[in-house]
């Protein structure tokens, strides 16, 4: 599903419930940017040279671009457990990210395009114009607090420093001459009325001649000797003029009030898509004003508001798992998109995302945990996706208002590919939890090969784009995109690598591109001795807090993904793939049994 600005707000009732019902929450970006090859690299001893980076070098250099480069688009797919009808429910949503906020915020934001994605996107049919005439707005908690923070200054009038006026300037002297002898005038009068003053420029006439109206210096002006000289006076700025007012307490403390309502209302919608952030995070969302929903039909905004308020709650204090491919990257740019400046140490930004996501799954690891050699060609996204369609088992649908996807495979939209990532998901642990086997963790990492890391892209060929025109068949049964696949000989090639970003990966000797490979291709040809896959059982898997966790029952197994109480997480959960590192992993943090924990 699409959501545009102009749909976002009545939309974000519907979407948060999604989310508060969502059994994991699977996100994917496109950026405006990413980080570049590096060459010459500086060791940690200072000694330049092109072996592999630590993962504190990949993470200053992908920090880098993360503070150069905008998200352009956001797709996150909420994904429900219909356990009665043993089914998992997927809603896909695609948002463009506005990366202009509202001026009346008063914060500005600085960002730029590399002329490489731009290229990689317009190849892929992104509309380039699309966030800025589409886009949802959104601001960081650092944004939010600056605007925040300018807002109270202005507010604060001890904090505005005074105009000076040079003794040359005839007109603004003259000016202030005037407006002084009209104020004790008016001041002097005899008779109650007028109570205000509306002070203009000489030969001002809102009808004949508007442009005549009071200039920004002058109003400022205007605001500082009534503020100085007349205390018990208010100035009210009107359209070309200012307008003069005695002061009144309860008067000035209801404008107060009202500006600081109106205010927000504003920063709630500039806030926009972090609210979606924020409830994937089981964070506060009472900001949200429950009865902004269907303003036009008062019996059905009160039904809204309390449906509403009712997920609110129910969100609070509790996170959603999140998801992604490939997340590294995108978790670098999602902190300094929604949260702020990121931290200079990895460590601290391993801390920072384990307390604000305290678990996550990266769909690249399960893919490639325990696989030598490396294989890079089948960890792709799209072969991964392809490979497990032809799983019937679990079951996934796609929600009746979330269609989208049933119709087209648009490449590198985010919405898909987060579709796509939450699809590889549920069936690539089910695989491998039907399997019986844990797979030793021995933290190896990719190929020195694998140098150019990071890509928007992992390439389509000819083939794996003809897939866009549709699946035919029931649109709800994702299961029914099998029929429509290329056999997993020809669908490698749809994992090559084609944009100028990446090299080329080989596959590896026995043409095992996954660990769901392994599990199943190790019968016919080859020596299972030699292949570097080593089993435990999972009654054995003991996780990170010390208690063990049992294996559910042997007729749900492959049925149903791995419940998040299982000891399969302590191995796969909370690790992120990052190829070409001499660390080849980075460890988040324990899983934790449940929320707070």
């Amino acid at each position: 599903m699409d959501i545009t600005r102009q749909a976002f707000h009545n939309q974000l009732p519907a979407i948060i419930a999604a989310i508060a019902d969502a059994h994991f929450v699977a996100i994917d970006l496109e950026l405006s940017g990413i980080p570049g090859k590096q060459i010459n690299r500086p060791r940690v001893d200072g000694v330049y040279g092109d072996g592999k980076p630590s993962l504190q070098q990949r993470y200053e250099e992908t920090k880098k671009a993360a503070e150069q480069y905008q998200v352009l688009q956001l797709g996150m797919t909420c994904v429900g457990e219909n356990r009665d009808r043993g089914v998992y429910v997927v809603r896909p949503y695609n948002f463009f990210l506005n990366p202009v906020p509202d001026e009346k915020m008063n914060v500005e934001r600085i960002f730029s395009y590399q002329s490489g994605a731009v290229d990689f996107l317009l190849g892929h049919k992104f509309r380039m114009e699309a966030p800025f005439l589409e886009g949802v707005h959104y601001f960081s908690r650092t944004e939010e607090a600056t605007a925040r923070r300018i807002a109270a200054e202005r507010q604060d009038k001890a904090t505005i420093g005074d105009m000076q006026i040079r003794p040359d300037d005839t007109a603004t002297l003259e000016l202030i001459k005037r407006l002084r002898e009209e104020v004790v005038t008016w001041k002097n009068r005899t008779t109650p009325m007028p109570d205000f003053l509306n002070f203009a420029a000489v030969g001002f006439d809102q009808a004949l001649h508007p442009e005549r109206g009071l200039n920004s210096f002058q109003r400022r002006l205007i605001h500082q000797y009534i503020r100085a000289e007349h205390p018990d006076l208010v100035t009210v700025t009107r359209t070309g003029f200012i307008q003069i007012l005695p002061y009144v307490k309860e008067r000035e403390d209801a404008n107060q009030q009202y500006r600081d309502k109106a205010f927000e209302e504003r920063l709630t919608k500039q806030i926009g898509l972090r609210w979606l952030v924020e409830a994937i995070c089981g964070n506060d969302l009472s900001a949200i004003d429950a009865h902004s929903f269907y303003t036009t039909q008062k019996t059905r905004q009160e039904r809204a508001a309390a449906e509403f308020i009712s997920v609110r709650e129910l969100l609070k204090g509790n996170s959603t798992v999140l998801v992604g491919h490939n997340l590294f990257l995108d978790l670098i740019y999602f902190h300094a998109c929604f949260f702020g400046p990121l931290p200079d140490k990895v460590e601290d930004f391993q801390r920072t995302i384990h307390e604000m996501f305290p678990r996550i799954i990266d769909t690249k690891y399960l893919a490639t945990h325990n696989i030598e050699p490396p294989a890079l060609a089948g960890s792709s996204l799209e072969e991964l996706d392809m490979r497990f369609s032809k799983q019937e088992e679990p079951v996934l649908e796609l929600h009746p208002e979330h269609l989208k996807y049933a119709f087209a495979r648009p490449a590198h939209e985010a919405g898909f590919d987060s579709y796509l990532t939450a699809k590889v998901l549920v069936r690539l642990s089910a695989a491998l939890e039907k399997s019986g086997l844990y797979l030793e963790e021995n933290n190896k990492p990719f190929s020195d090969d694998d140098e150019n890391y990071f890509t928007p892209s992992e390439g389509r060929s000819p083939e794996c784009q003809s897939l866009e025109e549709g699946s035919g068949g029931d649109p709800h049964d994702i299961n029914g995109f099998a029929r429509h696949l290329p056999a997993s000989e020809e669908s490698s090639e749809c994992s090559q690598r084609q944009s100028k970003y990446t090299s080329t990966p080989q596959r590896s000797t026995f043409a095992n591109a996954t660990v769901f490979d392994l599990l199943g291709d190790i019968a016919s040809d080859e020596d299972p001795a030699t292949l570097t896959l080593k089993p435990q059982k999972i009654e054995r898997a003991v996780s990170k807090k010390g208690a063990k966790r049992e294996r559910k029952n042997e007729a749900e197994m492959g049925k149903r993904m791995p419940a998040w109480e299982s000891a399969f997480w302590d191995l796969y959960g909370n690790k992120l793939r990052v190829n070409g590192t001499v660390e080849g992993i980075c460890d988040v943090g324990y899983w934790p049994y449940q929320d707070g924990e």
